[in-house]
């Protein structure tokens, strides 16, 4: 289906895994691709397929860590293609640590490219996007690892930001006729090879392409604001947070109060934790190791 067809489209850490996938979904539906990358030579050759199957496309390998490299991106998708009419932000690193050695290089190289990186170059379309007065697609990548993930402050940190930029985004450049959306992809990649948790099956990665091209259309013109699991065989709507079981007490509450009411009333409600879904852990207390002799 060629439902993309006529629009513009820019994809950021598109050369491989997840975002290639994306960039040939996007192609295949009718946009015309830039396919940004920091490997000019993985880009290259994402453009020479999406060409050799009859599609348009060019390489980008402008630096959205900086927001002069997100700007040049932004720019070329308009001095190519006459307009940014969808802008996928997929790029990513990673520099797993546990908290506690974690270094500030280590949270800011993931921080800058994950969250900056997606401000960046989503600030920058949309005000491109504005100014053509046609409306537009944002988005944004996070992940199941902003639930809670061992070893990933950095990452889990900034998939949470992206998460609470998706909402804000939604609400405010709806006025534009921009909508934003996000997905928590799967797919067996590079940075999936470095997970220190259980192994997965293989996943093709190009499975998320076609959800991403389906939210890019109009054919998604009453979404926004949402994020979705995918990749693999499913498409989960990933429910924004909310409050939960609530207690109210006329008057406030009091140390007294919650000690007579709290640990009756809420803990039964502490659900899994962490990216995985691992039953709550800690319903016998956390308590520090026994002191060594």
């Amino acid at each position: 289906m060629t439902i993309l067809e006529g629009k513009a489209a820019i994809v950021t850490g598109g050369g491989r895994g997840i975002g290639r996938g994306h960039c040939l979904a996007l192609a295949e539906a009718g946009a015309s691709v830039v396919v940004n990358d920091i490997d000019p030579e993985a880009s290259a050759e994402v453009v020479g397929q999406i060409e050799a199957a009859g599609g348009a496309a060019i390489a980008s390998d402008a630096n959205i860590g900086i927001r002069s490299g997100a700007e040049t991106l932004v720019q070329t998708c308009i001095d190519r293609f006459g307009s940014v009419d969808v802008l996928v932000n997929n790029a990513g690193n990673l520099r797993d640590r546990s908290f506690l050695k974690m270094s500030d290089e280590e949270f800011d190289a993931v921080w800058t490219v994950h969250v900056k990186g997606t401000f960046w170059c989503s600030q920058t379309a949309a005000k491109a996007m504005r100014e053509t007065g046609k409306g537009g697609a944002i988005i944004n990548t996070t992940s199941g690892a902003h639930f809670g993930s061992f070893g990933q402050t950095n990452y889990a940190a900034a998939k949470g930001a992206i998460a609470s930029m998706t909402y804000t985004w939604a609400l405010e450049l709806s006025r534009y006729g921009i909508r934003v959306n996000a997905i928590g992809p799967t797919g067996t990649t590079r940075m999936s090879d470095t997970f220190a948790g259980q192994k997965l099956p293989y996943i093709d990665p190009g499975l998320n392409g076609p959800l991403v091209a389906f939210l890019a259309s109009d054919l998604a013109r009453n979404v926004s604001g949402q994020i979705f699991g995918s990749g693999g065989e499913r498409v989960a709507h990933m429910v924004q947070p909310h409050y939960g079981k609530t207690l109210v007490r006329e008057g406030g509450w009091t140390v007294e109060a919650l000690t007579d009411h709290f640990m009756r009333q809420l803990p039964g409600e502490f659900g899994a934790l962490g990216m995985l879904g691992q039953p709550y852990p800690f319903h016998d207390g956390v308590t520090p190791p026994e002191p060594s002799e």
